[in-house]
């Protein structure tokens, strides 16, 4: 197996030092960790790509609040392959069983499992990566950190393993609407260099975002985000670009003030999500162009007597905690590293090669990448919205 540049050249068995990967006495156990999210509302996805099914076990939900398969399907469906010209050829029905943790239609305070069923693998198509790695993909890493890994599909680096976010979405979304009416809306904003630049985020809705096929509210914007895809698409490459995210009615005080603020509890989730490279709120990167006095959002009271900003380039987020505004975040994701076209790589034995991957692979992962950030967005709100609540508990009289 090729090594790495200052690794700690794990072996066969996760030894040190040994070639034969036997243990020496400098012995390093991998852990494999990394699979859950959230500190009161928590999740643990699991499942490989071309595994029996993937799924989420979520912990903490409070009990009583109404959950239908319909609910959580409705999410999923927005994220399963095969949707269109424009992303992966997969077919997967991606039908959610609810395990545990609901009776009745509505939660009982246990944990709820949800299970997603394999159905459409084609395990061969992977052959030729057990033996080389595909470029910019965690095949390497993997095997690097691991020294084992699921080849077919990916496994674990496979964005199958977001149906476990999306369905967990799904149900922090549910959480959400119920106790604060909280409203989050994603879309495709930006592919290469055609943008979306024009988009209300106090207005913007699921319905006008789901009107085409790539996902981008602006009709005219979007045939052209359509029309480049599918160009690069017939050439075997693929394209990257930005997902936007609004969440709106937020209340205000989520977040902490150091290493919990809000914006970087968002940046965490929204950066593990695979293929993205890179996160803004608010005014972002281009704020950094502007004075204090232009940047700046100056504040009045409303006519229900509350503290509002008459601008939002802070994305409503202050001090690390939501002001109340509108929450505006932004996603950038890399062209898909799986493409059909020769690339130079290494084998695992650290033999120089090209490789012509085969499999079923998104053009672009924006269409299906907006229901994942959602996700991770509605994740954070309902782990803080928790914290917010636990937090203010008033002591008893008694």
């Amino acid at each position: 197996m090729v090594g790495f540049v200052g690794s700690l050249g794990v072996g066969k068995l996760g030894s040190v030092g040994r070639a034969d990967g036997l243990c020496s006495r400098k012995s390093v156990v991998v852990m494999g960790t990394g699979n859950s999210f959230g500190k009161l509302f928590k999740i643990s996805t699991w499942g490989e790509s071309h595994g029996i099914g993937v799924g989420v076990t979520i912990d903490g939900c409070p009990p009583r609040l109404e959950l239908s398969p319909e609910d959580v399907q409705k999410e999923l469906d927005r994220r399963k392959p095969g949707q269109s010209k424009l992303t992966t050829p997969r077919k997967e029905d991606d039908m959610a069983e609810i395990l545990s943790g609901v009776v009745s239609g509505k939660t009982i305070g246990t944990p709820i499992g949800i299970l997603v069923r394999n159905k459409n693998q084609i395990g061969k198509d992977y052959d030729n990566i057990a033996v080389s790695y595909r470029p910019s993909h965690a095949d390497a890493t993997y095997d690097a950190k691991y020294g084992i890994r699921a080849v077919a599909g990916g496994g674990r680096s496979s964005a199958r393993e977001t149906i476990g976010r999306v369905a967990a979405g799904a149900v922090a979304k549910k959480l959400l609407k119920t106790y604060s009416d909280v409203d989050i809306v994603g879309y495709v904003q930006k592919v290469q260099d055609i943008a979306a630049d024009n988009i209300d985020v106090d207005k913007v809705t699921l319905e006008d975002v789901e009107s085409n096929i790539v996902r981008c509210p602006d009709e005219e914007v979007a045939e052209q985000m359509i029309g480049r895809i599918d160009e690069i698409r017939k050439t075997g490459n693929s394209i990257g670009g930005v997902v936007e995210c609004v969440a709106r009615n937020v209340p205000a005080g989520l977040g902490a003030p150091v290493f919990d603020k809000l914006e970087a509890e968002l940046a965490k989730a929204c950066m593990s999500l695979p293929a993205s490279k890179g996160f803004e709120v608010g005014s972002g990167f281009p704020g950094t162009l502007l004075t204090g006095i232009e940047h700046n959002d100056p504040f009045y009271i409303d006519e229900d007597g509350r503290t509002r900003t008459k601008t939002n380039r802070s994305g409503g987020i202050q001090g690390g905690i939501s002001n109340g505004e509108t929450i505006v975040i932004r996603v950038a994701f890399k062209p898909t590293s799986t493409i059909a076209r020769s690339q130079e790589t290494v084998t695992r034995d650290g033999v120089e090669t090209e490789l012509l991957a085969r499999g079923r692979h998104d053009p672009c992962v924006l269409p299906r990448a907006v229901p994942m950030v959602e996700s991770m967005v509605a994740l954070v709100l309902a782990d803080h919205l928790m914290q917010q609540v636990s937090e203010h508990i008033e002591p008893s009289l008694c």
